[in-house]
């Protein structure tokens, strides 16, 4: 069994997020904690520790949509399977997320050669499928390897990459894919991008159409995926189970691929 690693560290001072959004860590090693810890006990100096160590901590101030992380459904919108039930549903937070999703055999389709700010369409999705010879099956965890992954944490980062149309999305959704991802920062094409195609339409359907696509059938989504070069189109399985967080549109997860599972 091998296990290929599809997260991202999660580390402040690299180009991974909008600036008003980046992650900040702030490290305390062994030296910086030792009057913090020997006050837990009456009596003990910081000579008592052994080699006057403390513990190492860190203090995070994040979004549960920093790292590598899955969308629940209600970061999509607050209703869901419009398509599947009459009105909908409430959308799914993250812990309500089935967990049977969140292990299944992946599939990964190559769009590295799309340009950046592209759409990709259903019909890009069905060719990449008879490419690699393969047909969907309900529940597989379907990943996209954009140009995005090779730029994680440089300056071109979030306007990097392809992204999924709303018809490509429901196409995979309508197959039974209920998890999704990509190595980009968003599922969407990079927001850069959008938006001069907005300025020319102004129409607001163009703007997180592949999100939206919740709307009509529930699912799920990880975002700045790692290493999706190193696997083959099949013959894996992926685990990305969320951190379990009350009510919350998404959980970090270390979301790995494993081979001969």
């Amino acid at each position: 069994m091998k296990i290929i690693d599809l997260s991202v560290a999660l580390e402040s001072g690299i180009h991974s997020d909008p600036p008003m959004m980046e992650p900040a860590i702030t490290y305390f090693n062994h030296t910086d904690t030792r009057t913090q810890m020997a006050g837990f006990f009456p009596g003990m100096t910081e000579s008592d520790l052994p080699d006057g160590d403390g513990w190492a901590v860190e203090m995070l101030q994040i979004s549960s949509h920093n790292g590598t992380h899955l969308d629940a459904p209600y970061h999509h919108h607050s209703r869901m399977d419009r398509a599947l039930v009459e009105g909908g549903r409430p959308a799914l937070t993250i812990d309500e997320v089935p967990l049977d999703w969140c292990f299944q055999p992946g599939v990964k389709l190559d769009f590295r050669a799309f340009p950046d700010g592209y759409l990709v369409t259903a019909a890009d999705v069905q060719t990449e499928l008879a490419r690699i010879g393969h047909s969907l099956s309900p529940l597989e965890i379907v990943v996209i390897n954009t140009a995005a992954g090779a730029a994680y944490g440089t300056p071109p980062y979030l306007d990097t990459g392809c992204g999924m149309s709303r018809e490509a999305t429901m196409f995979l959704l309508e197959q039974g894919v209920r998890v999704t991802g990509t190595d980009a920062w968003s599922w969407d094409a990079p927001f850069s991008h959008t938006a001069r195609r907005y300025a020319q339409s102004h129409d607001a359907s163009i703007i997180w159409e592949g999100h939206r696509a919740s709307m009509d059938i529930g699912y799920c989504h990880m975002e700045k995926l790692a290493n999706l070069d190193q696997l083959p189109p099949t013959g894996f399985r992926i685990s990305c189970f969320p951190y379990k967080i009350k009510r919350a549109s998404a959980g970090f997860v270390r979301a790995v691929a494993i081979m001969g599972a």
